[in-house]
């Protein structure tokens, strides 16, 4: 078992900045990425930015590539979301997301084994 904990959610305004970070701990002797995801109410689940736990090599969503950067502490077992230049469409609930074996694309939440609890990132306009 994986457990995560994110946390540095909270409301901002628009251009404003913040970071999340998940901590994770249990079997995580093995892990091959770790991603954010987000959820805005009534829409799907999307993928946000992943992270291969080894290389360091990133990937993100279009939508918030050059805004957003996603970064990890191994020592601390950590990943970390720096938000930037936040806009009102990037209000959702961001969840971390743990992939142990790789399988599957990046950007499919089916391909994460574990998750964690959510936390909720308002920008107002």
């Amino acid at each position: 078992q994986v457990q995560l904990v994110e946390s540095g959610g909270g409301l901002v305004q628009a251009g404003g900045s913040l970071r999340l970070s998940c901590a994770a701990s249990g079997r995580i002797s093995s892990t091959y990425a770790m991603a954010w995801f987000r959820q805005a109410p009534g829409k799907e689940r999307e993928f946000v930015a992943v992270i291969w736990w080894s290389s360091g090599s990133t990937q993100y969503a279009d939508s918030v590539k050059g805004r957003f950067t996603i970064s990890r502490d191994n020592a601390k077992n950590t990943v970390y979301l720096q938000m930037d230049s936040l806009k009102p469409e990037d209000t959702a609930v961001y969840y971390c997301a743990f992939n142990r074996w790789g399988s599957g694309p990046y950007y499919r939440k089916n391909s994460y084994d574990y998750w964690g609890q959510g936390t909720q990132v308002t920008v107002s306009s």
